[in-house]
């Protein structure tokens, strides 16, 4: 029997409903229900919520405070599974992820439905240092704990899940709340042999984003992830585990 294929973008939320709004128009564009998961924003950004809700086929999830994005990510996927979808689109609110992409990447999600498609960032010159370096750094991680070069960028957000094998990991092993979530979703579902299919697209930095990466907190949360992974990924070598 045909599987199914019935997804729906969910978009993690917190203080950036000037931008939001955008995103979620052009989602709707392509046919796609939205569910949008508010992190706790403040009374000024909820506004923005509220004349969301007036269009068809949008939803919001509103967590009473703020736990970080892999928290909102995590509520939305099982939120989306609670509700029937197969597959979610992860998309950022601020508008970074390039949206023309979308088409591309549903249809190579219908026409794989056990893969993850994955976003693989192509940067231009408006991408801080900072940020090209911490992912360098990642990636190198990631391939240790791999032991692989497979996972081509850990920590793009821009991509679908199918939702069957993501929740059973959701439920069944323990992933960061906040932005050390994007990369450790990526190997634990690598290690349970889901396929992975990359998309070129490009990312882009407004002068004027706003950016909730904290510096020290969330380095300081990705290295602990790291390190987990790799204990964890020692352990798996010596079970046998491959």
């Amino acid at each position: 029997m045909q599987q199914s294929f019935k997804p729906i973008a969910v978009i993690p939320h917190y203080n950036h409903g000037e931008t939001l709004g955008k995103v979620v128009t052009r989602l709707l564009m392509y046919n796609l229900p939205v569910l949008v998961v508010d992190d706790g924003s403040d009374a000024e950004n909820q506004a923005y919520l509220s004349a969301l809700t007036e269009q068809p086929y949008v939803q919001i999830l509103y967590r009473p405070e703020n736990g970080g994005k892999g928290a909102a990510m995590k509520a939305g996927l099982q939120e989306a599974w609670r509700q029937g979808f197969t597959h979610v689109l992860q998309v950022d609110a601020d508008g970074q992820h390039n949206l023309a992409d979308v088409p591309i990447m549903l249809r190579k999600s219908r026409e794989n439905l056990t893969a993850l498609i994955c976003g693989r960032p192509v940067y231009g010159n408006d991408a801080p240092k900072s940020r090209l370096y911490g992912r360098k750094i990642t990636n190198f991680w990631i391939a240790v704990n791999t032991r692989s070069l497979q996972i081509a960028d850990g920590m793009c957000g821009f991509r679908i899940y199918p939702l069957a094998d993501t929740c059973i990991v959701l439920q069944t092993q323990s992933l960061g709340d906040r932005m050390d979530f994007d990369t450790e979703i990526l190997v634990r579902l690598y290690w349970q042999h889901v396929p992975m299919i990359w998309i070129d697209t490009v990312v882009k930095y407004a002068a004027d984003g706003i950016s909730h990466f904290r510096s020290w907190q969330d380095n300081w949360l990705i290295s602990k992830m790291h390190a987990r992974l790799f204990f964890t990924m020692l352990m798996r070598l010596l079970t046998g585990k491959s």
